[in-house]
């Protein structure tokens, strides 16, 4: 640490290392606020200027944007876990049987969310076993270690799903591209992955995975929409509408089999454990 760093808050200090640290995030935009700036001149005598020149922006404007920039760390967790392959199976599950309105949007988006808690439980727990509870209780006092424990269960989690849809592909990419030398595989370890690379690399893998997922699901009813648009042209009925025909079969078909049990299942099971401890 720099002596020019000494009388920076923890939020500043934390801001020079991961883009991704929520902390980061919070110190870059108090910086870039007039009336939040703080710096070496953001004193009483930058506050008065402020407002006497009417330079800084008024409380509520600055609560509002910090509020903005807290509002899109929800996102990124989703991102980072298990939710974005949920909620992308459940909605071409929706569309393969030709419903149009049934289940609601808001029916899968609540699945979703419940299945991923379910799914990111032990990561959850383990993040707050090693974050939270050290962070709570004094032995975490920088913000840079707490993110640096909190941030490696969810490392180990999407490291997990690359490794076990062998998607690597998508990881190497995003490291070609920042400069990483990745012609020998076998030299590149998880602690030479950071978190700028990781998390692009597990969105287009779990894309990946979740579009393929997608397509099995549609085979059946497209061999059902097929059949009856067979049977509707054999009988001359070119004029009615074969999903008029094909739904009920397909509603019938996906009751039958319990449906709804077999997918949530094939969707918990696809999901590989993070390991814990490992970096």
């Amino acid at each position: 640490m720099t002596s020019g760093a000494r009388g920076a808050t923890p939020l500043e200090l934390a801001a020079s290392n991961d883009p991704l640290n929520p902390a980061s995030i919070l110190a870059g935009a108090a910086r870039a606020l007039p009336g939040m700036g703080g710096g070496a001149g953001g004193g009483a005598g930058g506050g008065a200027g402020g407002a006497a020149g009417g330079s800084g922006l008024s409380a509520a404007i600055n609560v509002l944007v910090v509020l903005t920039v807290v509002s899109l760390v929800p996102s990124i967790m989703l991102m980072t876990t298990c939710f974005l392959r949920i909620v992308i199976v459940l909605g071409l599950l929706k569309q393969a049987l030709g419903t149009q309105q049934m289940p609601p949007s808001q029916v899968l988006l609540g699945l979703s969310l419940i299945l991923t808690m379910l799914v990111m439980s032990p990561t959850i727990d383990r993040l707050h076993r090693e974050a939270i509870v050290p962070y709570q209780s004094g032995q975490v006092r920088s913000y840079d270690e707490l993110w640096a424990k909190a941030q490696q269960p969810l490392r180990d989690f999407m490291f997990a799903q690359i490794e076990a849809t062998g998607n690597y592909s998508s990881l190497y990419m995003v490291l070609r591209y920042r400069g990483v030398d990745v012609s020998d595989p076998s030299k590149l370890t998880r602690a030479s992955v950071d978190m700028v690379s990781l998390v692009p690399a597990f969105v287009l893998s779990e894309l990946k995975v979740a579009f393929l997922m997608g397509f099995r699901l549609y085979l059946p009813f497209l061999v059902i929409d097929l059949v009856i648009s067979a049977i509707l042209i054999a009988l001359n009925m070119m004029m009615l509408p074969p999903v008029l025909i094909s739904l009920p079969f397909k509603l019938l078909l996906f009751v039958l089999v319990d449906g709804w049990t077999l997918v949530v299942g094939s969707l918990l099971s696809s999901f590989a454990p993070g390991v814990p401890g490992t970096g």
